[in-house]
């Protein structure tokens, strides 16, 4: 492809909105322009490598018996209401105004519609069935560009077995699937346990790049491998401690007093004497959560214990539920459901609100003084704290999310009536899995992994174009006579090339843009060299440069772009 008949608008400066790597480096190389918060139009470079990727993907899932389907985005909402998934989505579901439909952030709803329909026998299966296409969630704060976007690109697969076993043999060959398309796409990735969420199921993993801009935070072990998404990791932290001699419980004065710091200066004391007090509501009915000192409730956690809805109770419901304010509640006399962390499991003498506005109480013995409190892992785990495998340091970071796969069970099926006949006549729900990966996060995810200060590095894989053929004067009928050779011969032995023949913007232009553009090689061809039969290679990725022969350049090439 020429430049000067393509579309390729290239800036030089950084977009006010582009704070990441991946966003900076797709606007300024005219990969992308925004529409709306969240909303991208690819332009041609940028969706030529969607196109790349989504390539990989689908010679990955074909080798596994994936079969492709084009799905409608416009679906109705009675199969999502089937599920119950219109109240698990909220917000960040698109409803069609006055009209009975939605637009799908996923597409099990949909796959289980078509798979009640025809999968009636055990002979039937097992069937994995997956699509490329575009989804939409209302994301209620869209940032770091296309990663997460209201708009975007998906593939996701379905496997539907008649038995767990083909269901674990499904999982797998997704797994495998999955670290194939990764590792051809030229991705640093690992893998954690993680959280099913709306999606429901079982076994869940995720595929993740480590990242300053990711969305979720993982605790990850260097020297045993442990991998997990916060919402489900657990570690090695000390309980919190019993004294020999209890205490009464006793009421204490504490104007003004709100926060555990501000408890622990007034009174002296450290934070792992005490019990922070939180209101849930669940199903509608209050639930008191217990944390040791400052340690933060994990949401993902508690819905995973408590089932159903779960919401953080609002301020004004908190002196209803217990007589005081955020600040002042505690376990005592608490009328309704107690749920603490297993930190606080067998502690005494703990201080905590006394459910009395400027009041604290202490003495708190839970096994004593709230008997009836169930205790679970709820807390978020931290850096420094020490690995349940191997007992060494774990580190918590932020990293994106590039594939999910699920183990769905019959959540989908027994929803949708989705049901099969087995060898002995009887009937039962088709057993399933649910496979994602976000296309667009596989580009932003390559690219921040893969650059510099001068703009993006491509390997020769993703690579929009395999070389990128430079003409420092074109008004010189050498030059131009020259690459228009090279050009041409070039794509004849099957190389994408982009020629930069552009005859009214400078060398330091070119050479800027080349390196913003990030091909594998550079060809350079000018007047000095060339009179000596010679052109100029550039290795992007190293930014080493050797002049060569021009009879040499085909075999060079050959051997870089291997």
């Amino acid at each position: 492809m020429k430049i000067s008949k393509s579309f390729i608008p290239t800036l030089k400066e950084v977009p006010a909105d582009a704070v990441i790597p991946s966003h900076v480096l797709m606007i300024r190389s005219g990969m992308v322009r925004m529409v709306s918060a969240g909303i991208y139009s690819f332009l041609p470079l940028g969706y030529k490598v969607i196109r790349k990727i989504s390539e990989i993907i689908r010679e990955e899932m074909n080798a596994i018996g994936g079969q492709e389907f084009h799905l409608p985005a416009l679906n109705p909402k009675e199969i999502w209401e089937a599920t119950n998934r219109v109240e698990a989505f909220g917000d960040t579901m698109f409803h069609i105004k006055n009209r009975d439909y939605v637009l799908a952030p996923t597409h099990e709803e949909i796959m289980t519609f078509h798979a009640k329909g025809v999968l009636k026998s055990y002979k039937d299966m097992p069937q994995i069935w997956y699509q490329i296409q575009t989804k939409f969630r209302n994301e209620p704060r869209p940032r770091s560009g296309v990663i997460r976007g209201r708009q975007f690109l998906m593939k996701d697969a379905y496997s539907f077995d008649t038995s767990l076993e083909g269901l674990d043999k499904s999982y797998e060959l997704h797994d495998k699937a999955y670290r194939n398309i990764f590792d051809r796409c030229g991705i640093k990735y690992f893998i954690v346990g993680a959280s099913s969420g709306a999606m429901g199921g079982s076994k869940s993993e995720e595929f993740m790049v480590q990242s300053d801009a990711g969305e979720d935070t993982v605790a990850y072990c260097e020297n045993c491998g442990y991998a997990a998404n916060i919402e489900v990791a657990k570690s090695v932290i000390d309980p919190v401690k019993r004294d020999d001699v209890g205490k009464e419980v006793y009421e204490i004065s504490t104007p003004d007093v709100k926060s555990i710091d501000e408890l622990c200066e007034f009174l002296k004391i450290d934070e792992r004497e005490t019990a922070k007090s939180r209101i849930y509501i669940h199903d509608g009915k209050p639930v008191l959560i217990l944390m040791s000192g400052n340690d933060d409730v994990n949401e993902s956690k508690l819905e995973l214990v408590l089932g159903g809805n779960v919401r953080s109770a609002h301020p004004e419901e908190l002196s209803d539920i217990t007589g005081a304010d955020a600040g002042s509640i505690g376990p005592i006399d608490f009328k309704h459901r107690i749920i603490a962390d297993l930190r606080l499991k067998g502690g005494n003498n703990l201080y905590s609100g006394a459910n009395k506005n400027d009041y604290h109480v202490g003495g708190i013995d839970l096994e004593r003084d709230a008997p009836k409190t169930e205790y679970f892992d709820l807390r978020s785990i931290e850096s420094g704290e020490k690995c349940t495998r191997c007992d060494s340091e774990l580190a918590v970071f932020k990293a994106i999310e590039l594939g999910h796969i699920f183990k769905l069970g019959t959540k989908y099926s027994e929803g949708l009536g989705a049901n099969f006949v087995d060898e002995n006549g009887e009937e039962h729900p088709i057993i399933m899995g649910s496979y994602g990966i976000g296309v667009e996060r596989v580009l932003a995810c390559y690219l921040e992994q893969n650059h510099d200060d001068n703009g993006i590095i491509w390997d020769n894989t993703l690579a929009p174009f395999h070389c990128h053929l430079i003409g420092l004067n074109m008004k010189s009928e050498l030059i131009s006579g020259t690459c228009e050779d090279i050009y041409t011969t070039l794509q004849k032995k099957g190389y994408e090339v982009l020629f930069d023949d552009r005859n009214d913007v400078s060398a330091g232009f070119k050479f800027n843009d080349a390196d913003l553009l990030g091909l594998p090689v550079q060809i350079v061809v000018g007047e000095r060299n060339l009179k000596e039969n010679m052109i100029e290679i550039k290795e992007r990725r190293n930014n080493e440069k050797q002049k060569i022969s021009l009879d040499d350049l085909y075999q060079k090439l050959e051997e870089l772009l291997k």
